[in-house]
């Protein structure tokens, strides 16, 4: 009998206590902060006169693991410190069953000496008396510090698990003027490190599993206290919401069983109900306020230029992800190269209304351009023609591979003068000027674009209109350079003001180089740049996907974006993922320029899970294609989704749902993928793309960007989707649309009538109204200019002439 009252006596004292819990700390700040956090902990510096005592927890609670954890931090902390015997000094005490010094303040005066010996410290073991530690402190001070002649401060690294008193020591140490910090380190108990810090306790009490954290937290601290400057110029303390968690397991009473008791008397037992218990986890969470400093980085600045997205290296460089047409090593400055598919003839007035000077200035422009934009990597074949009285050719299109080559004959071109004829001009190179695009026999389809740069100073002499409208008629893209007294001229030339580009001097017209690029750029996809569009990317972020291939989608997505002039008067880009749930990871309106879309599309979530394309359509019917989340009517908008096939079972339907209303839906499979389950989700097979791998998205971007620019192009119904809201109706009328309303109101059926005429009677025409007032027969009360509604009655009129 005696056994079994000892063995009900160890379950209840085992089972009785709460289990072992974690912990951890968190920091309520965007991502780019906590980086910003950790570089500017390895930038802090203090070199005041300090004494400063590291206590670290040797106990069997901390173990080894943890242990050298705290050694880390403590080395990392050294790293700060400008340790001599004049400015910082450092000592280490390890305490478990008993406090033993390791080293005293005066034992070494350089950093590299006390992080040697650091690193050589061996783990004791032993129970926790961080009490006996506080009171040996009490007792014998700082060993080898400078007593009160300058600050002390007290590092205690520990999981928090006393087993004697810390309460009176720890405050009494304080009143001495000791400052303490409480780190906390494997599963800690903030409440006992709560009562170890000094105040205000929130700036005392770290975490040594983020060191960076921890030493940015403590720096921040001293430097509050004018204790050590240790924050770099420039740099800043701010506030942060933190959260310090608990994750306990406690036993829980769930109900009574029935069990047996022993008796003092001699073969009998009892029986009896017994509680039956269930363990728990439950979260216990403690806010504060984490002070951090901060330091300005190089990508603060902005320094990426037309739309690039800046990227840290280090805590003092970067480099720009900059997109197509510019270049990184000039902050996305335009890289100048042609990475666009053309023939480019660039035809340059000689004639004697330019002048020399200003012949020598059309050709230095020129082959500065060629050196800037031309290379053996550039797509492109050049062409350079002259023109005044007669037109020569002096570099056939092709007929030079590489620049040096190509730099000689522009080199040996003359001033010729005569009258200025550029209407023949243009008319010759589009009969002559592009001969030589092809070698003898070979075929490319399609064709690439064919472009002439008009360089001239002087009006032109014939009529032009005729010969431009032939080199039209010839499918080539005009642009004209020249002075702004031409502006007139060159526009009737191009049709087109944004395909002129003018200049006021010399030094302007070098300066002009980025812009004709990118106007020859551009011509590659000329809708994309200038129609209007409101595009979804819907992907699959399912586990079939996969985190390491979605990142490649993600890349996919970003690289195409690119592609595309995000403004709110053009193109907007919304952006859905989907697995084990749907989640709009950014609405249409949300970002409005490049840069932030570019940084958002990176942090696009993985899902996981298993996907239902069907669902996350109808997600994106529901609540992204909608005026409330930025479509705007009138507007062409598409759906890419873009998924290895499986879960696309059920978006057939949906698919059409978006059709019927307006919204194209474009396929892009990747894998081995269900071929005829994502056609009849596509449509047709002009609305899929089947791309073989993951890998191979990026060289699909071309074909997807032209079919996408398709779409934007076609003719829209501005009904569909229908932009009225509450169930009212789109009514085309007149090119445009009206929202006939049912209890709604606005331009959009927005506002609800009957809250506004419960708040606002019409001038002049005071009414009470009765308490027992009833909204009914929702016609059109038309001498209050009210189109969706009226109130019919139980209303007083009062003071009606």
């Amino acid at each position: 009998m005696n056994l079994i009252l000892f063995l009900e006596a160890v379950c209840v004292f085992l089972f009785g206590q709460v289990l072992p819990s974690f912990t951890f700390q968190e920091l309520y700040a965007s991502q780019e902060t906590i980086v910003k956090i950790s570089a500017a902990s390895q930038l802090m510096h203090c070199s005041a006169a300090l004494d400063v005592l590291l206590a670290l927890d040797g106990s069997h609670s901390i173990g080894k693991g943890s242990f050298e954890r705290s050694k880390y931090f403590a080395i990392k902390l050294c790293d700060a410190l400008a340790i001599g015997p004049d400015r910082v000094r450092v000592g280490v005490l390890q305490f478990s069953s008993a406090p033993q010094l390791e080293f005293s303040l005066d034992s070494f005066s350089t950093q590299e000496e006390v992080k040697e010996k650091i690193k050589k410290i061996i783990f004791k073991g032993g129970s926790t008396e961080t009490g006996l530690a506080l009171k040996y402190l009490l007792h014998k001070g700082f060993p080898g510090g400078r007593n009160s002649s300058v600050p002390q401060t007290l590092v205690i690294v520990t999981d928090g698990k006393s087993q004697g008193d810390i309460a009176l020591p720890a405050k009494q140490l304080k009143e001495k003027g000791v400052v303490v910090f409480a780190v906390g380190v494997k599963f800690p108990r903030w409440t006992e490190l709560h009562t170890l810090a000094s105040e205000p306790k929130d700036q005392y009490m770290l975490s040594a599993e983020h060191v960076d954290d921890a030493t940015n937290g403590l720096y921040s601290t001293l430097s509050s206290l004018a204790i050590c400057n240790a924050t770099a110029p420039g740099c800043r303390i701010e506030p942060h919401l933190c959260e310090r968690k608990t994750l306990e397991t406690i036993r829980e009473v769930t109900g009574n069983s029935l069990c047996w008791r022993g008796s003092k008397k001699n073969n009998a037992v009892f029986s009896s109900l017994c509680p039956f218990s269930s363990w728990k986890k439950v979260f216990i969470t403690h806010l504060a306020t984490c002070y951090r400093t901060v330091c300005p980085d190089p990508c603060d600045s902005q320094p990426c230029q037309n739309g690039g997205t800046c990227v840290l290296e280090g805590l003092d460089k970067y480099h720009c992800l900059c997109p197509i047409g510019f270049g990184g090593e000039a902050n996305c400055a335009p890289k100048l190269s042609l990475e666009c598919s053309v023939n480019l003839l660039f035809l340059l007035d000689s004639s004697s209304g330019t002048t020399l000077e200003g012949f020598l200035q059309a050709k230095a422009f020129l082959k500065r351009f060629v050196q800037a934009v031309v290379n053996m990597d550039s797509p492109v074949d050049v062409a350079v023609a002259q023109y005044s009285q007669e037109v020569e050719i002096p570099i056939q299109m092709g007929q030079y591979q590489d620049v040096p080559s190509l730099m000689k004959s522009l080199d040996r071109m003359r001033f010729t003068g005569g009258a200025t004829l550029t209407g023949r001009a243009l008319e010759y190179v589009a009969d002559h000027g592009f001969r030589a695009t092809l070698p003898s026999g070979e075929i490319h389809d399609p064709q690439p674009q064919r472009v002439v740069v008009l360089l001239t100073d002087s009006r032109s002499q014939d009529l032009v209109a005729g010969p431009v409208r032939y080199a039209r008629d010839q499918k080539l893209f005009l642009i004209g350079v020249g002075s702004e007294f031409l502006r007139a001229e060159l526009e009737e030339i191009t049709g087109n003001p944004k395909q002129v580009i003018t200049y006021s001097n010399p030094q302007d017209l070098f300066n002009k180089i980025p812009e004709l690029q990118k106007k020859i750029c551009s011509l590659q996809r000329p809708g994309c740049q200038s129609q209007s569009l409101d595009l979804v990317f819907l992907l699959d972020a399912s586990a079939t996907v996969g985190q390491v291939d979605f990142t490649k989608v993600r890349s996919f997505v970003r690289g195409s974006s690119l592609q595309f002039n995000i403004n709110r008067d053009v193109t907007q880009i919304g952006l859905v993922v989907y697995g084990s749930r749907v989640q709009t990871t950014f609405a249409l309106d949300t970002h409005p320029t490049s840069s932030n879309l570019l940084q958002a599309i990176n942090q696009a979530p993985y899902v996981g899970g298993a996907g239902s394309t069907g669902s996350a359509l109808l997600h994106v019917y529901d609540e992204v294609m909608t005026v409330q989340k930025g479509a705007r009517p009138g507007v062409s908008k598409a759906v890419v989704v873009i998924t290895e096939g499986t879960g696309t079972e059920d978006a057939v339907v949906p698919a059409q749902k978006l059709r019927r209303n307006g919204i194209s839906v474009l396929v892009i499979g990747v894998g081995p993928v269900l071929k005829e389950t994502l056609l009849r989700l596509a449509g047709s097979h002009d609305f899929l793309i089947h791309v073989p791998s993951y890998e191979d998205l990026e060289n699909y971007q071309d074909l997807f960007i032209e079919r996408i620019c398709e779409e934007a192009r076609k003719p829209v119904n501005l009904c569909k989707p229908s932009p009225c809201m509450n169930d009212g109706t789109c009514i085309l009328q007149n090119g445009s649309y009206r929202c006939e309303c049912r209890g709604w109101e606005g331009p959009h059926c927005e506002n609800n009538v009957e809250v506004a005429l419960l708040h606002a009677a019409p001038s002049g025409f005071p009414l009470a109204v009765d308490q027992d007032i009833q909204l009914q027969d929702r016609n059109v009360y038309s001498s209050w200019g009210i189109k969706s509604t009226s109130l019919l009655m139980g209303m007083k009129y009062l003071n009606h002439p």
